[in-house]
């Protein structure tokens, strides 16, 4: 068992690389907000809607290359390089998972929700998250023990715990086939049916969690997003206060690509017990 100051070395050794991140992600940003202006080349990856550009690409490239000739030893997970063929594999060594902009669609149409994302692990334990909202230059930030902030104020997730007062938020998912769709319906009417206040899609599976962490929505789930869609949220939450769960309600399993968030472990719970499981392929399927 690793001494407290052994604790207190690796803490300060990876505040160093959170301080990194966040400038890279200011600087993604940057390119982000000045490709908005204009049209995008799109193409698609696994389905008609699982939608790529060119900026995803490049930014995904800026990132990993400027971490890279930081810390040469450590290992990428990137969403691009993923959709290439490059194996999804989490292992004991540091390693930055990265959504270049989440939110390609809202990206793709110019609506706003639009994000940064840069995860990092070791151990396979999250040690922090860093998710910068490129328009409105929000900076989302958190590290295990330390807190979760947005532009440096603390954030604090909802104490709610009665389903009849949430706002809950989630995502619709790549799969659009018949059978899908009638489960996904099919969860948001046992959520409606609670006389939940309003269920929210908006296109960013990060924003829409670090809503969840700031308090202004109760809870999240969703089926079919990715590691890169969770890993620096699910920091933000737990240090916010929140809970992050697996949609079976055991523990969260980054690589099983479903997740329930929520400021209270009730709320979470009840959600993850209404809903009924869409099966997506692991992301760490092509693994070994």
């Amino acid at each position: 068992m690793a001494s407290s100051e052994e604790n207190e070395m690796y803490s300060k050794q990876w505040e160093g690389c959170m301080e990194i991140a966040v400038q890279t992600a200011r600087t993604a940003g940057q390119v982000i907000r000045e490709a908005f202006k204009h049209e995008k080349e799109v193409s698609t990856k696994s389905s008609p809607v699982d939608l790529v550009t060119e900026t995803d690409r490049l930014v995904e490239d800026l990132i990993i290359s400027s971490l890279r000739e930081k810390y040469p030893s450590h290992r990428f997970i990137g969403e691009e390089s993923s959709a290439a063929g490059e194996k999804c594999l989490l292992t004991d060594n540091p390693t930055w998972i990265i959504d270049p902009i989440d939110g390609t669609c809202n990206f793709i149409h110019s609506f706003p929700m639009v994000a940064v994302s840069i995860g990092f692990a070791v151990n396979k334990e999250l040690e922090f998250g860093v998710i910068y909202h490129c328009l409105d230059e929000n900076l989302y930030t958190a590290r295990k023990g330390h807190g979760a902030f947005c532009n440096g104020i603390q954030l604090q997730v909802s104490k709610e715990t009665d389903m009849s007062k949430a706002l809950i938020l989630t995502e619709i998912g790549a799969k659009r086939d018949p059978a899908t769709l009638k489960i996904f319906s099919g969860n948001m009417e046992r959520l409606l049916k609670a006389q939940v206040h309003g269920i929210r899609v908006i296109g960013s599976a990060t924003l829409a969690l670090c809503q969840v962490a700031s308090g202004a929505a109760d809870a999240y789930y969703q089926f079919g997003l990715h590691c890169w869609d969770i890993a620096a949220a699910a920091v933000i939450i737990r240090e916010a206060g929140g809970n992050v769960i697996d949609t079976s309600g055991g523990p969260l399993d980054l690589m099983s690509r479903r997740i329930v968030a929520a400021g209270t472990v009730e709320m979470a719970h009840y959600i993850a017990r209404e809903i009924q499981t869409i099966t997506y392929e692991r992301d760490d399927h092509n693994a070994n």
